[in-house]
């Protein structure tokens, strides 16, 4: 038998004394404005529980990139973004951003100014690290944001080492690192609904990995996005970078040399090349996918609170229920949380599930009022007794094809050519499809920063911005490829008799063979990086200890992904027979070639280390 469903009522009826009451109004505040409306004689539905908590917590400014907004009524946009998802088909209305003109550009078009800039960044946020990588090399940039460029106000949890690999690059001290950490954390657990915890030790040790996942010797850090992008920004500008902050993107015409990007009050920029950071929902992305349906979405909900006694230790990723209600859907939910850095007693948690947009699935707001309600029990604290300080929320769309077009960055040069930068890093907001557990993509951005950089770098010097050139900054990975069963495995999807608790008895499944297998099985995975060695030990050991799971993943996945898989897992085990015993023979002999041979094959090299996931160093 299924396990009971959590019923969500009403909010006056699921709301404690406080917002029933409207006492203490000053703690949570709403009531004021329902009392209003009664002494006027207005007659309208009570506020939920989410909207009465978020009118009360100052908003701020927004930011740009997924999580740069907090206010009710961005809420109340997401959904209606997200309710369109999951509603149209493919959009032949798409507007059209990017056109091609033939010919070279004439001087009378460049518009007001007369500089030609080597890269035009659009999307500030996390296109600032781009940026300033490529300006600190000695290119002339400028980052076009419609909002500030500004990070959060909230935490994230981080690895030291993928802070350390913005060190590498040049674009950031060690001393700059410590001063954006704001604590660490241990012990870290993963669990999945009363099958068993996986709790890890951490080993304050220099010279150790020091990673945000379950692993032994592991530091967790929380540090400040909005720090760091403080750093990077003013970095950014003492290189010689130019912003244009308050202005948004209107549309972009590619001419055989340069590309003109015009603004939206008027003006207009030159440049070489074009990358767009804009996010999931960039106006350059939909035109490229023609309003095309994602193949699946990772929904995210959390807060930040003040109010937790006991806040030493993090949970990575923990179930504790099988399949809830949420809305009108069925919705498998994972928890995520970690102390925050403003103070001692503040803590951080997520709520996040994967949903196939072609089923639909619940809005924000009915998931937030299902945390509200399961948050208290799973950290064990009373919800009256929480100063709610942030209410965090996010959509993150995915695609089967990501390695062709599935568009967080491209780049456009001469030809109009794609190139994924955050198919890595997803602008800090992965789609849930890099790893089973992974919802923010910073940790990927800094892993590919420096590849992409001098690749870009390469490009523009050397004028290899022709569309074959651009696209082998873009190669097929089929590490990345093959996650995307791991999301549609932990999805639930209507019609599908499997049973309730599948999803937690297959991810314990996994979890338990890796941490049998150690770490050279369980680090590369957790640090969202595929490798075919340990996926193939991962996967006999889960057959052969667990066979009777087996039919049900068929069933849960179905036959055509599983056989599109089997396609990435074969390419997955080529490349890294490519990289391991044919890349070090080749590598003395490609610097011996001509600046663009070199250019071409270096860029092989990459795509065959970086496709097998050997980019990532078992010793770190």
């Amino acid at each position: 038998m299924p396990p009971p469903v959590l019923p969500l009522v009403s909010a006056a009826a699921a709301a404690p004394p406080w917002a029933r009451g409207c006492r203490p109004a000053a703690r949570w505040g709403g009531c004021r404005r329902v009392r209003a409306r009664a002494a006027a004689g207005e007659a309208g539905p009570a506020p939920s529980r989410t909207q009465v908590i978020m009118d009360k917590i100052s908003s701020g400014e927004e930011v740009g990139g997924a999580g740069g907004a907090y206010s009710y009524s961005a809420l109340k946009r997401l959904d209606q973004i997200w309710s369109s998802i999951c509603q149209e088909q493919v959009d032949s209305k798409v507007p059209v951003v990017v056109t091609r003109v033939q010919g070279p550009l004439v001087d009378n078009d460049r518009g007001a100014g007369s500089e030609i800039f080597d890269v035009l960044v659009c999307g500030g946020t996390l296109g600032i690290f781009v940026a300033t990588a490529l300006s600190s090399k000695g290119l002339r940039v400028g980052i076009i944001e419609r909002n500030i460029i500004k990070g959060r106000e909230q935490e994230w949890n981080i690895s030291k080492k993928e802070l350390m690999e913005i060190v590498e690059i040049g674009i950031l001290s060690e001393a700059e690192v410590e001063q954006i950490i704001s604590s660490d954390f241990n012990p870290n657990r993963c669990g999945f609904e009363n099958k068993g915890e996986i709790w890890v030790e951490n080993i304050l040790h220099l010279g150790i990995s020091i990673m945000n996942h379950w692993q032994k010797k592991i530091l967790v850090l929380v540090w400040w996005p909005a720090k760091l992008v403080e750093i990077m920004k003013e970095r950014f500008i003492s290189s010689g970078g130019a912003i244009f902050e308050g202005h948004s993107l209107s549309s972009i015409s590619v001419h055989d040399d340069l590309a003109v990007v015009k603004l939206s009050d008027g003006d207009s920029l030159t440049c070489r090349l074009v990358i767009d950071a804009m996010g999931n929902f960039s106006p350059i992305v939909r035109q490229i996918r023609s309003g095309r349906k994602p193949d699946g979405v990772c929904l995210v909900v959390g807060a930040c609170a003040r109010g937790f006694d006991r806040n030493t230790t993090s949970d990575i990723i923990f179930s504790s229920s099988s399949v809830k209600r949420a809305g009108s859907s069925g919705v498998q939910l994972f928890w995520e949380a970690f102390p925050a850095g403003s103070g001692p007693t503040d803590r951080t948690t997520y709520m996040f599930t994967y949903v196939d947009p072609k089923f639909g699935g619940p809005k924000l707001e009915e998931l937030l009022e299902v945390f509200w309600t399961l948050m208290p029990v799973y950290q064990d604290v009373i919800l009256e007794n929480l100063d709610i300080r942030r209410v965090i929320f996010g959509i993150f769309p995915t695609y089967r094809d990501r390695h062709v077009t599935s568009l967080v960055g491209i780049l456009i040069g001469p030809a109009i050519v794609f190139l994924i930068i955050d198919v890595l890093a997803q602008v800090g907001d992965a789609s849930g499809i890099q790893s089973p557990v992974s919802f923010g993509g910073f940790g990927s951005l800094t892993r590919h920063l420096g590849r992409l950089s001098n690749g870009i770098y390469e490009a523009v010097e050397g004028d290899f911005l022709d569309t074959y050139s651009l696209r082998l900054l873009n190669p097929y990975m089929p590490n990345l490829s093959a996650s995307w069963l791991f999301q549609r495995a932990m999805s639930v999807r209507p019609r599908v008799n499997v049973s309730p608790t599948f999803v937690n008895e297959l991810l314990f499944a996994n979890f338990q063979s890796m941490q049998k297998l150690g770490d050279s099985v369980l680090r590369p995975f957790l640090q969202d990086v595929i490798q075919f060695g340990p996926l193939v030990k991962t996967l006999g050991l889960v057959m052969v200890t667990r066979p009777q799971i087996l039919p049900s993943i068929f069933k849960q996945v179905g036959l055509g992904v599983i056989l599109e898989w089997s396609g990435h897992f074969m390419m997955l085990g080529y490349y890294t027979f490519l990289s391991t015993y044919i890349e070090p023979v080749l590598r003395s002999w490609v610097e011996s070639l001509s600046p663009r041979d070199k250019y071409q094959w270096r860029r092989y090299l990459e795509a065959w280390r970086y496709g097998a996931g050997l980019d990532y160093r078992q010793g770190e």
